[in-house]
């Protein structure tokens, strides 16, 4: 009990000790302790032990002297929390708890689950142990981080899910009880662990909760609900207070908002109270954290004003507090906070005893504290208005008044008692719903953080049918929506309060308040929810005064924000208030669609009482007798009558070109709304109603006059826009055509302008076709038009036509779309809208869903439709995303004529249409018939005959005969004439589709001037030549209505091919004149091009006869300067560009003990292409998390050199560089893509990063006399005793060989000063290059290299360039290409001429070296040099002391490029050498392993199997015996190892730790001495094999014959043996990584790396980071850009932590996975910047930071790429060209 005492102190104890009924005692002694804190601690704020003293006393008084049934034995509590302490041994549940669901309230970041397939809506989620425990195979599934604490897991909860789960952890039985049988006393219930409690400590537990509770409510009452500042002093000293002897003692508070960062804040609260840095760090802190901080305490009123006021210039939020009133306000957060960890306890096992006494508490009313009611008369007022208010009603009005944390703590308090069973719900939703008139009025006007409001508790009361019902039924919560709506958008607001209930006369106007705020949406989202649920829409069947209020409603927004076109001039000022009146319209038009739903659920007589009701209400606004249109703009409606076709019509008398116009009718929409339930409106239906179609219906309560009156205002927005399109309001600006592309094109199209299209559709069931027709000409004002005048008083030149073509498309929408009035059903829509968006063309998933409404996008079949009509194209390349292309048998469903289709859409389809027939059949020129429209039932029935109106005939007639006209007048097609050709055409034809019998009969009746008829129009365009490719369709429609009229048919075609022939016959003299000076013209300019080609050949001939005598021998050339254009010759001196980057690419061996998985890419391992997405695979639990990275600290340093392949003239890149610093000079406050202090440069041509150039050589041709190579041994030992020995020291002190000139840091070596450069020797300068960032990184490295080095005040200091450079490059480029070597390939590995001239490039550079230290010497020293390298490799020359290091210590593929500088006619025979002292070193170091190592602990990992050992190394066993025999400690460790491993296995460690050596033997002879490789002999025999020939190399089987190598086998091995002894681990060999090099692992799901989120922990803080990054080369976890792990003693800016662990892992460059943000980030040298991701979704898309939350999925062909930057070392350059494509500002450094 002693270890509780640091919490309790004396509590345990003490409630030991006493009676068992001193309940009350425990109590008082509670209620003393907390109010008597403040002051007892002197008002001093120290959190910790605040938090600590508080949870002490509430622990003593909650649990009394019974803490055994809640601590589990042997564990004690210390300073945690209670849930914390039983986490440690949580009680063993042997079976799952059935009937019960999951309500795990999940946390913030915490990774969830949405199953569109499985919840009945998007608002319930699963929690990831519950999602992988349940099989969602084929769904559509999102998952999200969640973002506020609040959220619970649903998982048991049946309700709200569409099919059982199935989940293992929380099953539900058939006949166990469910969680809504639950009762709301805790003690009801019989389950034994409760029963068996004593009653003292069930009544200490319900009396503390109940009093934590009260104290929270007491000290909230004195709480102000704003963060407001006083104004003065006295109004400072007059603030509500606890506090009982008011002490003059202020804080000030500032409160956390998202408008200023973390920062500005810093600086601000540094500035105002004169604190420290870390005091002011730790304030802002706990202001992001906790949602405000107390910044200054201080007793005189005027002081604490005058900062707080400072504070709050910027508009931040603050408040000044008495300081009693503070601590007390903490303490009640700290309260809240203890309960919610209450309700994540248990009691002796029961998981849900103490939430439901926390829920039991919160639902009973307060022990009201009367000082509270006297001193604050708002809480004494809300005491009064409402009756029997629970201590949640006080703390859901006073969510307002608490700050970040101690509000998500409350919601997620509420949320917990949702979840304990369905009679909580329904309790919890009665509170809230009686509290929410006065929550939506805090929400909308005073709640400063409405991110954490518990406005959007709604999402889980509301979203829950039975309870949305319940709010609905007992608290009339639509009503009440309603009413609210009204208020606040009609601005009856006082006092921050809205008006209710509201004044329903009251007009709104679109620049108050309302509209501009943006907090109105969620209330109209709750609406949308409530109305969603099937009970309430049954409810509002039921009810038909709610349909009448909501129309209310929508009466307020109608005929709002009216629009003028400007004729005179522009409009000056643009007003931005549409942007808010369409926000409104959008959140409006959903609750429209919605609410229109429910009828669904409704009869005939209810549905056609809705109908009327609403038109009534339309009929009220718009003919004014409602005082809702502004009467300023809107005039009354007037008639007048109009003639057409021979008959008259009394039409509306409106001009949209000079009348207001609205975009706005809501109650439009819900008319339209209702009217898309035509099965319901059936002839046999409406008998219910004593009618027989919607027309009796609807004109028994108004006429036709009155219904004209309803389609008019959807009539005049559909003129309007056509009246925006061909550019009529031109002078209205921006704002109009905005509000267009909303309307029309985007997210409105289905909720408003569809529903216009639709109720001018009713118009031709409830009216006369033909009136309508005329309303819609007249109100387009093309009715002269269409009655044969081609002129317009308004509509000028092109502009006519268009109005036109709009005017054809309006009416193909109402003859031809039947998606309403068929009623298809909302799978049959989503098929025909994914159709047509496919038909153009394959796109992607995104713009997919931007082509279709976003309400079938949201539906759960959508995803399964597209899987029908489409098929997935899964994205092959690195830059490539998914697409979706329709299928074939689909595109039988297209309709050119789809009224979302724009006309260049039309087109784009027609053309891919006629190309699919064109190909099926063959045809020339296919004809695209309409399909005919089918609707069987309903009052749209009668749609079909439209087409047989006069009016729409003699539309047809004049649109082709006022087309003909226009055209033979103009000589040409005008613009547009063509499209209105077209839209006539698809009438035509439609119509004989449609009727094939009866049309062409009632068209031929039909006859206009001169007795035409449309057959007659028709033939006419048939025979124009201007009209050839609509002749087709002309001849299709004729030929399909020769059968009904076969002699009007064929008197039309006679007519028009006589008119034709007359009027050619006119133009043939006209045609031979214009022919015959046509002939003219052409030969003339064929004469003027035949004079200029002779003399243009007389000239050269005079160029060749003066200079043909004269020889011309130009230089080899190696192409072109990038800058100058001028060939690159020997003439001027030129370069390569070149890359010189530290690096720690190269990987050693690992040990025996260290692991590392082999994994290869999927892509390589199988070499096809994967599917994507993969196919997931339930497996019932959560996936686990292996990154396998390579260790970092196995890693090689060195230099890493690369080119671009572009070359340069050296004078020209000298005037580059030049540039490039000019550019720096001009641009200073740029962060540039390359640093001129570190030399660096980006290719002009390719922008490459660069910082050196590089002379380019030719390869060398002449290989010397051909010599076996012991002829070659036996003479080079001759020649090495008669030569003299070497005077000039050339090689290290240190005894390995190497030379001193080749160093990086040889002070013998002088870097040209500037004045100089310009005239030294070309060469001289391009090695300067190469030589300044040599010494750079070699005298910042030392730390990082492992080899001995003389002291940097001798010679031969820092880097060996021919190991840390040139061997260094080779390797990597070896590295590189182990993906693409193939052992089966019958080529050599290759070298790219690239890679060739580099490797070149560097060994010239090297013998420039040499010729510097020999520069007195006529042979420049290479003797010497060559001399020196020989003595190195034969062991009889180790005595000398430059040589008493064993060769077996070095590298020998230094050895090799050290011999190719000086003397690459041997390389052949020093190849040989070295392939033995590579397998020697092999040998050595598998014989040094310390134990008895199995097969897995050494580094074998996948050798091939097919390869011959045995023909390559013969017995092994000999080999190793040998090379081991001279150290007696090797010889027995080879023993040891030859017979753990057996022969096999040491064969194949051998042959994987040998193989890169002869890869970068052969690529670099390749490059220096191509001659020198021999052909191969066996082209069928092994990789290996082959480069042993091609190399001239005997194998180690053939060693037996070798005397000459087994001599100088043995004398190396001697050497080593000797040295060996007496010290192991100084002559460790250390052996390259021989194995495809790879990145970490990343998980095949990119939700797995948050399912596993809390193992990743940050190694520097500890702690899970918020925002994650993965180190792609080791696996390490980083904070991104955190205030946790950062440098701030680095110069600059504070270094973060990715750049921190780049300088240990990767050198100067680094790649990390970004998780959150989905992306990878790539670090060079202080800068940086973002790659593409390896994460695609299950679509093929790229989804930075998780936006659309679908699962992704890792890509190979994206992880190769990013591995292939990687490999290739282009990390420097993917960031240059990266930052050079951009103006970047920096900063890079502090992620």
């Amino acid at each position: 009990m002693s270890a509780l005492s640091s919490l309790l102190g004396k509590t345990l104890l003490k409630g030991r000790a006493g009676p068992a009924g001193t309940e009350h005692g425990a109590m008082n002694a509670l209620r003393y302790a907390l109010e008597t804190m403040p002051r007892e601690k002197g008002f001093h704020l120290e959190h910790g032990t605040l938090r600590r003293d508080v949870f002490a006393e509430l622990y003593t008084a909650f649990w009394g002297p019974y803490p055994h049934f809640f601590l589990p034995p042997n564990v004690s509590q210390g300073h945690a929390l209670l849930s914390e302490v039983q986490q440690l041994a949580p009680p063993a549940v042997s079976d799952p708890h059935r009937g019960r669901s999951c309500a795990r309230i999940l946390a913030k970041g915490e990774c969830c689950y949405r199953c569109k397939d499985c919840a009945i809506d998007d608002n319930f989620a699963l929690c990831s142990q519950c999602f992988h425990a349940t099989d969602h195979t084929g769904h559509t599934v999102t998952f999200y981080l969640v973002q506020q604490p609040g959220e619970c897991c649903h998982c048991g909860d049946r309700e709200v899910w569409r099919v059982p789960l199935n989940c293992r952890h929380h099953p539900v039985g058939e006949n166990e009880p469910t969680v809504g049988n639950r009762q709301l006393d805790p003690w009801q219930s019989k389950q034994s662990a409760r029963t068996h409690l004593p009653i003292e400590l069930r009544d200490s537990m319900s009396r503390t909760i109940a009093y934590a509770l009260d104290f929270v409510i007491d000290t909230l009452d004195f709480s102000p609900d704003e963060a407001l500042l006083p104004d003065s002093e006295t109004e400072l000293r007059l603030q509500p207070t606890a506090d009982p002897i008011h002490k003059e003692l202020f804080m000030i508070l500032v409160w956390n908002d998202e408008k200023h960062s973390f920062e500005e804040v810093l600086d601000l609260i540094t500035d105002a109270t004169s604190c420290s840095r870390d005091a002011a760090l730790a304030m802002t802190g706990r202001i992001e954290e906790h949602g405000r901080a107390v910044v200054l305490t201080y007793r005189g009123t005027e002081k604490v004003l005058e900062v707080a006021h400072l504070i709050a210039n910027i508009d931040m939020g603050v408040t000044v507090r008495r300081a009693y009133d503070t601590f007390r306000e903490e303490m009640a957060a700290l309260i809240i906070e203890w309960l919610l960890d209450l309700m994540r306890c248990h009691v002796v096992g029961d998981p849900l005893l103490l939430r439901e006494l926390v829920a039991a508490e919160l639902l009973q009313p307060r022990q009201k504290d009367t000082k509270s009611l006297q001193l604050v008369p708002e809480a004494a007022r809300l005491f009064q208005e409402v009756e029997n208010l629970a201590r949640v009603d006080w703390l859901f009005i006073y969510h307002t008044r608490l700050w970040k944390r101690p509000r998500l703590h409350l919601k997620q308090m509420y949320a917990a008692i949702l979840a304990i069973g369905h009679s909580h719900k329904l309790a919890l939703a009665d509170h809230f719903a009686r509290m929410y008139t006065r929550l939506i009025d805090s929400y909308l006007l005073t709640d400063r953080e409405a991110e954490t409001s518990i406005k959007f508790f709604t999402l889980q009361v509301f979203t829950v049918p039975t309870i949305a019902a319940h709010c609905v039924k007992q608290h009339k919560i639509i009503d009440r929506i309603l009413e609210m709506i009204t208020a606040f958008f009609t601005n009856q607001i006082s006092n921050k309060r809205v008006i209710y209930p509201p004044n329903q006369a009251l007009e709104v106007d679109v620049d108050s308040m309302p509209f501009k705020s943006k907090r109105f949406m969620p209330i109209f989202s709750d609406l949308r929810y409530i109305c969603t649920s099937g009970v309430v829409q049954q409810h509002i069947v039921g009810a038909p005064s709610l349909v009448k209020e909501f129309g209310k409603v929508c009466q307020m927004f109608v005929g709002i924000n009216a629009s003028k076109r400007a004729v005179a001039s522009h409009v000056e000022y643009e007003t931005d208030a549409w942007i808010s009146v369409f926000n409104v319209t959008l959140s409006l038009s959903r609750v429209v669609k919605t609410f229109g739903e429910a009828y669904a659920h409704a009869g005939t007589k209810d549905l056609v009482g809705a109908i009327l009701s609403v038109i009534h209400q339309i009929l009220m606004v718009c003919s004014m007798i409602e005082p809702r249109l502004d009467r300023d703009k809107y005039e009354p409606i007037k008639y007048h009558t109009v003639t057409f076709g021979g008959n008259s019509y009394k039409i509306i008398d409106f001009s949209v070109l000079s009348g207001w116009v609205s975009f706005h009718h809501a109650l439009h929409w819900l008319l339209a709304e209702l009217f898309r339930h035509a099965d319901l409106l059936t002839h046999d239906k409406l008998s219910a109603v004593e009618a027989t179609t919607m027309r009796e219906v609807i004109l028994r309560q108004a006429d036709e006059k009155s219904y004209l009156t309803v389609i008019d205002f959807p009539l005049r927005v559909i003129t309007m826009i056509a009246q925006i399109r061909v550019g009529l309001w031109v002078r209205n600006g921006f704002a109009i055509r905005g509000q267009l592309l909303h309307y029309r094109e985007l997210m409105l199209r289905e909720l408003c302008y569809d529903q216009d299209l639709f109720i001018l559709q009713t118009g031709f069931v409830v009216l006369d076709s033909d009136l309508v027709f005329v309303s819609m000409m007249d109100r387009f004002e093309l009715r002269d038009w269409f009655t044969g005048l081609s002129e317009h008083a308004t509509y000028e030149g092109a502009h006519l036509l268009a109005m036109v073509e709009e005017f054809l498309y309006v009416v193909i929408a109402c003859v031809g779309e039947t998606g309403a009035a068929a009623k298809l059903s909302l799978h049959e829509s989503v098929r025909r809208e994914i159709v047509h968006a496919l038909a153009s063309g394959a796109c992607s998933f995104t713009d997919l869903c931007k082509r279709v409404s976003e309400r079938m996008v949201d539906d759960v079949c959508f995803e399964k439709v597209l899987a029908e009509v489409a098929n997935f194209r899964s994205p092959d390349g690195a830059s490539e995303g998914g697409l979706y292309e329709l299928k074939d048998e689909a595109y039988d469903e297209v309709n050119p004529f789809f009224f979302h289709y724009t006309r260049n859409k039309r087109e784009e389809v027609e053309a891919i249409l006629k190309t699919r027939i064109r190909n099926k059949t063959g045809a020339t020129d296919p004809v695209l018939v309409p399909k005919a429209i089918n609707v069987p039932h309903g009052p749209f029935e009668m749609l079909p005959w439209v087409m047989t109106s006069e009016a729409l005939i003699q539309i047809m007639f004049h649109s082709v005969n006022n087309v003909l006209v226009q055209s033979e007048a103009a000589g040409a097609v005008p613009a547009s004439a063509d499209a209105v050709l077209d839209q006539a055409l698809y009438l035509v034809m439609f119509g004989l589709v449609q009727h094939p019998e009866d049309f062409p009969r009632i068209v031929a009746a039909k006859t206009f001037e001169d007795k035409k008829t449309v057959w007659h129009a028709l033939a006419s365009a048939g025979q124009l030549p201007m009209f050839k490719t609509h002749k087709t369709r002309i001849d299709w429609c004729l030929d399909n209505c020769r059968d009904a009229l076969p002699t009007d048919v064929q008197q039309a075609r006679m007519d028009a091919a006589n008119a034709e022939k007359q009027r050619r016959a006119d133009d043939t003299e006209a045609a031979k004149k214009r022919a015959a000076q046509a002939r003219k013209d052409a030969i003339m300019k064929q004469y003027a091009q035949q004079h200029q080609t002779f003399l243009d050949q007389l000239g050269d001939d005079d160029d060749l006869d003066e200079d043909g005598d004269r020889e011309t021998v130009r230089p080899e050339a190696f192409g072109t300067c990038i800058v100058c254009q001028e060939d690159l010759d020997s003439s001027r001196a030129f370069g390569a560009l070149s890359m010189v980057q530290p690096s720690r690419f190269l990987r050693r061996s690992l040990d025996s003990g260290q692991t590392h998985s082999l994994i290869i890419p999927e892509r390589h391992a199988h070499g096809h292409k994967s599917a994507f997405p993969p196919h997931d695979h339930f497996t019932g639990s959560e996936p686990p998390l292996v990154f396998n990275g390579f260790p970092a600290s196995q890693t090689k340093f060195g230099l890493h050199a690369s080119e671009c392949g572009h070359m340069m003239h050296l004078e020209c890149f000298t005037v580059y560089t030049h540039s490039i610093r000019q550019r720096h000079r001009a641009q200073a406050q740029r962060n540039h893509p390359e640093n001129t202090q570190r030399k660096e440069f980006i290719c002009p041509l390719c922008k490459s990063l660069g910082n050196t150039i590089l002379p380019v050589d030719l390869p060398a041709v002449e290989l010397g006399p051909n010599q076996t190579f012991a002829e070659w041994l036996r003479g080079t030992g001759i020649n090495l005793l008669r030569s003299p020995p070497e005077r000039d020291q050339l090689q290290l002190k240190t005894g390995s060989g190497e030379f001193v000139f080749w160093a990086a840091q040889d002070w013998a070596y002088v870097i040209l000063p500037k004045h100089d450069a310009a005239e030294a020797e070309p060469m001289h300068r391009m090695l300067d290059t190469l030589m300044h960032t040599a010494r750079v990184v070699s005298a910042q490295s030392r730390h990082l290299r492992d080899r001995a080095e003389p002291e940097a005040s001798e010679r031969g200091a820092g880097m060996y360039l021919p190991e840390e450079l040139c061997s260094y490059t080779l390797g990597c480029m070896e590295v590189a290409q182990r993906t693409e070597a193939s052992a089966t390939s019958s080529q050599l590995i290759d070298v790219s001429e690239t890679s060739a001239r580099l490797l070149r490039g560097l060994v010239a550079s090297m013998k420039k070296l040499i010729s510097f230290h020999f520069k007195d010497r006529p042979d420049g020293g290479l003797p010497a040099v060559r001399q020196a390298i020989i003595k190195r490799l034969l062991p009889e020359w180790r005595r000398e002391n430059s040589l008493n290091l064993p060769l077996l210590l070095r590298d020998p593929l230094t050895i090799v490029f050290e011999t190719a500088a000086v003397a690459p006619e041997i390389l052949r025979y020093i190849v040989i050498l070295c392939y033995y002292a590579s397998v020697t070193r092999a040998t050595l170091r598998l014989v040094s392993h310390i134990g008895k190592p199995s097969p897995s602990q050494i580094d074998i990992g996948n050798a091939p199997q097919s390869v011959d050992y045995t023909s390559i190394f013969g017995d092994i066993r000999v080999f190793v015996g040998s090379v081991a025999r001279h150290s007696p400690t090797l010889d027995h460790t080879a023993q040891v190892i030859m017979t753990a491993l057996g022969a096999e296995n040491v064969n194949k460690y051998i042959y994987l730790h040998t193989l890169p050596f002869l890869r970068r033997a052969v690529m670099l002879i390749r490059a220096l001495v191509p001659a020198a490789l021999r052909p191969v002999i066996s082209p069928q025999a092994g990789e290996y094999t082959r480069m042993l020939e091609a190399l001239g190399i005997p194998a180690v089987s053939q060693l037996s014959t070798q005397e000459g190598l087994q001599n100088i086998l043995v004398g190396w091995c001697a050497h080593y043996g000797y040295q060996y002894n007496p010290s192991p681990l100084e002559y460790t060999i250390h052996l390259e990584y021989p194995h495809v090099y790879n990145l970490i692992q990343l998980p095949a799901a990119l939700d797995t790396l948050f399912v596993q989120e809390k193992t990743m922990v940050c190694p520097r803080c500890k702690t899970v980071p918020n925002d994650l990054a993965v180190c792609l080369i080791c696996g390490t976890i980083c904070c991104f850009q955190s205030h946790c792990c950062r440098d701030a003693e680095s110069l600059g800016r504070d270094r973060g932590e990715c750049n921190m662990h780049t300088r240990e892992c990767g050198g100067i460059i680094g790649m990390y996975f970004l998780v959150k943000r989905c992306t990878v980030l790539y670090l060079y040298a202080g800068n940086g910047s973002f790659g593409s991701t390896p994460y695609l979704d299950v679509h093929g898309e790229v989804d930075y930071s998780m936006r659309r939350g679908r699962r992704q999925y890792l890509h190979p062909v994206r992880m190769e790429d990013v591995r292939k930057i990687w490999l290739t070392h282009g990390i420097p350059t993917f960031v240059a060209r990266k930052l050079d494509a951009m103006i970047d500002s920096g900063g890079w450094e502090t992620f």
